[in-house]
């Protein structure tokens, strides 16, 4: 007789932990992808090293993945889990404090043997009571490996390809924990393993098997189940990760502008992504130039700008560094170039695949002479189309580069997107000259917004040349005169300046009349919106303004900071974006930072917030 409870959940947070051989990447995100075809909102937050394959069993080699999924709006990927799969002790040992009081821990015991526990560097052969966790966790052991082998006993496959597949038996005990159906979780695997078929049979088997197997034996006192969410508005959803909503979110802006969509990049992790996705893209009339540098591969974006293309690079930090000369060269030739930098951790090759916010004052600032651009900022995978489609309309439309910055956690991490109609999306109208006007100087543009006019190169009567060296405001010709070249630094300082007039104004999130405002820019604004949400609900008052529009700031950024007592800076460094407007908004503004690779916790914030109040 079945005597296991289902208890209903608003949401939960799993974590898949082990080798970076075990597959935990995959496993997390089929986990999630079959959570938002179920209607969950969800927030994932892979965490890997940078090493290929660190030894076998230790504390370096530990690969992550989790997930947070509710019934209502989602955030983050959640601070400690409720359920942590453990593949090893070293994933254990790494893991061990951030396992909720209550949860539950599945772990394959046939990887929790002496060696494994010398290996991860555990004193005694009770790595459970040694972390503290006997008493205050449920234990789920899973002999993975065993079980795993006796499912594909007799299909021909060698030991170690066998043991490849235990991941999927750990997926299909989630699946029943969480009474997820395994179909779903099929189909995802028919089209990874399409060109595959034993491959394929195996881990549908595994799964299977895995699924059975806790329904069968009641492994758990209580499996669970968190309904649809009740906040999604009708449409169609999917997972994306921000990469590839970045990547979408190019070609829908060529789309709309009516234009061929060209990437010159450089492989950079964790930027490498936008440019595989651009390149299976053909079809949609994408150019994608694998460059032998990072230079080449903007210089090319840069011909490509000229010639009449919506042009975009793709790097991270090391890239962006190296990229400084020729982004300088755009805005000097005014032309329209959407320069992407996912965030690493730093300085050098730092930490590859760690994420930071630490790129800021570089991408305003790192060029020679007075060279301004257009900054913007993401803020969750999902969003990371907007934002992308947003900095190709403003480079289009004003002849300007525009770094859009995104990072480590949300280019890797998911989100739930609903997919947008092409026809709902804004129009994008790049500024070529009007019809009369042949014959006009490279430097002709619009008096208002400043913005220079896009002369294609072998349009009859729009014929010019253009460089790195300073022009004549007039004629377009090269000038050294120092009244012309003040007014041209002035004038392109002014075109950026104008666009504070076509991006949303700063709107205040929280309880408005608190004391406190904390301010955040970019892939903070879950963990910030989640702890002022908490903090609010203890009777306390905090307001939050997120900034995605850097430079130019919105033009109500001045007004809506000085109506409050305190305010207080979140980022991921040592406090760039404080320090910048500290020179925009002068002001005294409190500070919290953290530079550990890692992304905010909800807890930390909270009690920051509090000490303050």
């Amino acid at each position: 007789m079945d005597n296991t409870k289902t208890t209903e959940l608003e949401s939960v947070v799993i974590r898949f932990s082990g080798d970076s051989g075990d597959g935990m990447q995959l496993t997390g995100t089929l986990f999630s992808n079959l959570s938002a075809i179920l209607g969950n909102e969800i927030s994932t937050f892979p965490d890997f090293p940078a090493e290929i394959r660190a030894p076998q069993g230790t504390l370096g080699g530990v690969s992550g993945f989790q997930v947070n999924l509710g019934a209502a709006k989602i955030y983050t990927p959640g601070d400690d889990a409720d359920v942590l799969v453990a593949m090893n002790p070293a994933a254990l040992k790494v893991n061990a404090k951030g396992i909720r009081k209550g949860g539950v821990l599945i772990f394959d015991e046939d990887s929790f043997q002496k060696p494994d526990f010398e290996k991860a560097g555990f004193k005694t052969e009770n790595p459970f009571e040694e972390l503290g966790l006997s008493e205050t966790v449920q234990l789920i052991p899973a002999a993975l490996s065993t079980l795993t082998q006796a499912s594909l006993e007799g299909m021909g496959f060698d030991n170690k390809t066998v043991l490849r597949s235990k991941n999927m038996f750990a997926l299909g005990l989630i699946c029943w924990l969480f009474n997820r159906p395994v179909d779903q979780a099929i189909h995802f695997l028919e089209k990874k393993f399409s060109k595959k078929p034993s491959i394929l049979e195996a881990n549908i088997k595994v799964l299977t098997d895995g699924f059975n197997y806790g329904n069968n034996l009641h492994l758990s006192i209580s499996t669970f189940t968190v309904d649809k969410s009740t906040e999604l508005v009708k449409g169609r959803y999917t997972s994306v990760n921000g990469n590839k909503a970045t990547s979408w979110g190019l070609i829908a802006a060529a789309e709309k502008a009516g234009l061929e969509l060209f990437l010159g990049s450089y492989p950079i992790t964790p930027a490498s992504d936008i440019m595989h996705e651009l390149a299976l893209r053909k079809g949609l009339g994408v150019k994608v130039v694998q460059a032998e540098d990072e230079i080449a591969g903007i210089t090319t974006a840069l011909g490509a700008s000229f010639a009449g293309a919506l042009a975009a690079t793709s790097t991270s930090g090391p890239g962006l560094a190296l990229k400084s000369e020729a982004i300088g060269l755009a805005v000097m030739s005014e032309l329209p170039i959407v320069v992407i930098d996912v965030m690493r951790g730093g300085p050098s090759t730092g930490l590859p695949t760690k994420t930071e916010q630490t790129d800021l004052l570089q991408a305003l600032y790192g060029r020679n002479g007075e060279s301004p651009v257009v900054v913007i900022a993401a803020s969750t995978p999902a969003d990371c189309f907007n934002y992308a489609f947003m900095a190709a309309k403003i480079a289009l439309e004003h002849m300007t580069p525009v770094i859009l910055l995104s990072d480590t956690y949300i280019g890797n991490g998911t989100s739930l997107w609903k997919l947008p109609r092409i026809a709902e999306l804004p129009e994008i109208t790049p500024n070529y000259p009007k019809p009369g006007m042949e014959g006009i100087k490279v430097t002709a543009r619009d008096e208002k917004t400043k913005v220079r006019y896009w002369s294609i190169p072998g349009t009859k009567g729009f014929e010019h040349r253009n460089g790195g060296l300073e022009k004549d405001y007039v004629t377009g010709a090269i000038s050294t005169n120092p009244e012309n070249h003040q007014k041209m630094v002035e004038t392109r300082q002014a075109k950026v300046d104008y666009i504070s007039n076509i991006i949303p104004e700063l709107k205040i999130e929280g309880n408005e009349t608190a004391d406190l405002l904390v301010l955040s820019w970019g892939s903070t604004h879950g963990h910030m919106m989640t702890s002022v949400n908490a903090v609010n609900k203890q009777g306390k008052k905090v307001a939050l303004a997120h900034f995605n529009y850097i430079n130019p700031l919105p033009k109500n950024t001045a007004e809506v900071i000085k109506k409050y007592k305190k305010v207080m800076v979140c980022e991921l460094n040592n406090g760039q974006f404080a320090t910048y407007l500290r020179s925009k908004v002068p002001g005294e503004y409190l500070q919290y930072n953290k530079v550990e690779g890692q992304p905010f916790t909800v807890a930390e914030l909270e009690n920051a917030f509090l000490k303050e109040l």
